[in-house]
């Protein structure tokens, strides 16, 4: 068994989503400054995190889309911890569209995780460049399977030039819960691994960072 990290590290002043504040990662109090309170037998890092939510690779619950539903602290373990995965490699089309092609396979309580390469150009301005979506055909087939859980390894399930997000709308409505940044999926399997992206319990909680990694088998 082995473990493979599926997310992007968190650090002061790196991009958030496009308009949001970028996070500020740093001391309350450094060790230094700590010292005077432990009459210097003792120091201690106390740090403070400002941030939104939707920083980094992260969850996106019911919340995130509709008032009255789900938030992170009402997720139940099993929706977002060892779900069994599957890899699709997803291919945008010319208008950037990815449509999932996997009807032999079962995705019932799966956690679903579309491989583009997006990611490998995290931390340049072109990854925030018009990126692939899924498209309504993909949606169909994942609320039709009754997938657990779709992630992916670019920046929105959208079309970010559509206002009404039929993505987030119809994943989050079925309850298929959404986890966007995913990188490193050229190091898994098709099968044959668990995922797991757990948040904080967050009341009134919508979007939030994750450690997400899979559990490879062997």
């Amino acid at each position: 068994m082995k473990f493979v990290e599926l997310n992007h590290i968190l650090e002061d002043g790196m991009r958030a989503y496009p308009g949001m504040p970028n996070p500020k990662i740093g001391a309350w109090m450094d060790h230094a400054a700590t010292r005077p309170r432990y009459d210097y037998k003792a120091e201690f890092y106390l740090g403070q995190v400002e941030m939104v939510g939707n920083v980094g690779t992260y969850i996106d619950s019911p919340f995130h889309r509709f008032a009255d539903r789900e938030d992170l602290s009402q997720l139940p373990l099993e929706k977002v911890a060892g779900l069994p995965g599957l890899v699709l490699d997803g291919v945008p089309a010319a208008d950037r569209a990815i449509t999932l092609d996997c009807a032999e396979t079962d995705l019932h309580g799966r956690a679903v995780l579309v491989r583009t390469g997006w990611d490998v150009r995290w931390g340049t301005d072109a990854y925030w460049e018009p990126g692939p979506f899924l498209s309504a055909a993909s949606l169909d087939l994942l609320i039709r399977a009754g997938a657990a859980l779709v992630g992916v390894d670019f920046w929105n399930v959208d079309d970010t030039t559509d206002p009404a997000r039929p993505a987030h709308t119809r994943l989050l409505d079925a309850g298929i819960l959404v986890v966007e940044h995913l990188c490193n999926l050229s190091a898994l399997p098709r099968t044959g691994f668990r995922f797991y992206a757990v948040p904080l319990r967050i009341v009134k909680g919508a979007s939030f960072p994750v450690r997400a990694f899979a559990e490879v088998e062997g």
